[in-house]
């Protein structure tokens, strides 16, 4: 005779269909917070956040970042975002409404009883063929379209953001800046590091009246009026330590006998920060930068030295500099030997360094950089909001950029490349013998959400002009005369289908495959989920509470 015996669980435990459900109505919820932000008509989110500070946005990531998400399966999207912000820097919106979509077509095909695994076969080999048919049909080389591609990749990315009235102004101006810091590296590659730009916000003024400027832009001024403004042929020294009198540390204690000692102190403590700079400027420095103060009576050696030093900057702006001047930032001096020492390996070279007046402030510029070509973009606008709004408009516009001139290749945009997908992935669906078919067919429909959300935040009807949409991609598809509709996409401003390949709506190849891969891969992860299992901590409860004292009838 056997007995068994069940485990008790301290939580909740839900299985099967109804957790799949919670999890697709959690991810399409999350989804329908971001879908009217998509696209060049889409709309702007205010999120106010508990101490009252505002945020207007239309970038994915950013509103996905600021929401407080509990649910679990939610959560994922909007790590989703936050990976497509972070590997490609634009398409976040996109990405999250096509991999809810999937899972609300998952579960459709769930409730007719087909099983997960199918699915999720179905779902992997359909991004297979999808990223194989975008590679070898929709691709275009960049070489082919010549200089205007840059701009119309940074064209593109801004025409959904606040500063779409203004794009042209601002796609010359990130594709300038992307130019003028991409190198090649010791394999032959070309690189261009978005992080050699900063981007500097000041508001005031228009935007039409934000500058790009050759050489990284420190928001900092010198330390005193009496040191030079500006320095050829600079040596810099990047120090992450304060330059300022010596304290002695909090516990410590000097007792003193001989009252005329304490001068001694006092002198000592003044010294070992004079030797210090000393340090520093006999190894050649002539500007120094660091992330601490300086105080008056050590900005007096700098002053005496015809040295520059500029107090209070930035510790990732020092990152920068020291990588694009082949320096190194210095956090303390000591060596190995617990000796006090400065290489003058530690110093990067830079052409200038030196103070102007740019917009309403006084900046240092860096020009020239030995190592890495640096550039500066200072944006101005009306408000702290609307700045804050204008530097993430751009952040993707240069990432979209950066991916274009690594990549060299780029898609029609508009909805052609999901358009095009779906057409082609309904016909493989129907040359497939197996029980994926079905899960090809709904991944194909799946992709659809995207020009019909386009058209709908457009105010226009979806259903007319997604179906001449297909029309155009299944001719392509299938007539070899008309191979040239492939290109064919959306015009949301004309309510009317063209050849985004000849109006240069343009996207990197890189966005549409990556943002594709993780949609499938995020909807995968979620799908595989049958079981939800709520664990319960064990209530603490004091029993001499003012509650428990109630109810006992003690009070």
């Amino acid at each position: 005779m056997t007995t068994t015996s069940s485990i008790s669980l301290f939580g909740d435990r839900e299985k099967g269909e109804s957790v799949r459900t919670q999890n697709m109505t959690a991810a399409v919820a999350i989804a329908n917070i971001v879908k009217s932000s998509l696209g060049p008509v889409g709309l702007d989110k205010m999120l106010v956040d508990e101490v009252g500070d505002v945020t207007v946005t239309n970038d994915g990531a950013t509103i996905l970042k600021m929401l407080e998400v509990e649910h679990p399966a939610a959560k994922v999207l909007c790590e989703l975002a936050q990976l497509q912000d972070e590997e490609v820097g634009d398409g976040t919106t996109s990405v999250v409404i096509v991999a809810a979509e999937l899972l609300r077509a998952a579960d459709e095909l769930i409730k007719q009883k087909i099983h997960p695994t199918t699915i999720i076969n179905g779902y992997k080999l359909a991004c297979k063929e999808s990223v194989k048919f975008i590679n070898e049909q929709l691709a275009i080389k960049a070489s082919d379209l010549g200089k205007t591609c840059l701009l119309s990749v940074a064209r593109t990315s801004m025409s959904s953001k606040i500063i779409g009235a203004d794009r042209d102004f601002f796609a010359n101006m990130v594709v300038q800046a992307a130019e003028m810091v991409k190198f090649n590296n010791s394999k032959g590659d070309v690189k261009c590091p978005i992080k050699s730009i900063n981007v500097l916000k000041a508001h005031g003024k228009s935007s039409r009246e934000s500058i790009m400027v050759k050489g990284y832009a420190l928001n900092c001024t010198v330390g005193s009026q009496l040191m030079p403004k500006s320095i050829k042929n600079a040596k810099i020294a990047c120090i992450d330590f304060s330059l300022q009198k010596a304290k002695m540390k909090l516990g410590v204690q000097v007792v003193v006998t001989d009252p005329e000692k304490l001068d001694a102190i006092r002198q000592r403590e003044a010294d070992i920060t004079k030797e210090k700079i000393q340090l520093i400027l006999n190894a050649g420095a002539n500007v120094v930068l660091t992330t601490g103060g300086i105080d008056d009576m050590c900005l007096k050696y700098f002053v005496d030295a015809g040295a520059m030093a500029v107090r209070r900057c930035k510790k990732e702006d020092l990152k920068r500099i020291a990588r694009a001047t082949g320096g190194a930032l210095v956090s303390s001096l000591s060596n190995l030997e617990g000796e006090e020492s400065f290489e003058p390996a530690f110093l990067g070279q830079a052409e200038s360094v030196c103070q102007e007046r740019i917009c309403d402030d006084e900046l240092i510029l860096i020009r020239g950089t030995k190592t890495k070509p640096s550039a500066s973009i200072i944006l101005r606008g009306a408000n702290d909001i609307y700045v804050d709004e204008m530097d993430r408009s751009v952040h993707d516009s240069l990432c979209a950029v950066k991916r274009v001139i690594e990549s060299k290749s780029v898609v029609p945009g508009g909805g052609c490349v999901e358009a095009a997908l779906s057409i082609y992935l309904e016909n493989f669906a129907t040359s497939l013998g197996s029980r994926e078919q079905l899960a090809v067919a709904e991944f194909a429909q799946a992709l659809l959400v995207i020009p019909k959300t386009l058209v709908v935040n457009a105010a226009k009807d979806s259903t007319e002009l997604v179906a001449k949409l297909r029309a155009f991609h299944n001719a392509s598809q299938t007539i070899e005369a008309k191979r040239h509709f492939k290109w064919i996409g959306l015009d949301l401003e004309n309510g009317k289908c063209r050849d985004n390949k000849e109006a240069g709506v343009l996207e990197p190849e890189m966005s549409k495959v990556k943002s594709l891969k993780f949609a499938t891969e995020a909807a995968i992860t979620i799908l595989r989920i049958d079981d939800m299992i709520k664990i319960y901590q064990p209530s603490k409860e004091d029993p001499n509470s003012y509650q428990n004292a109630v109810k006992q009838g003690r009070l």
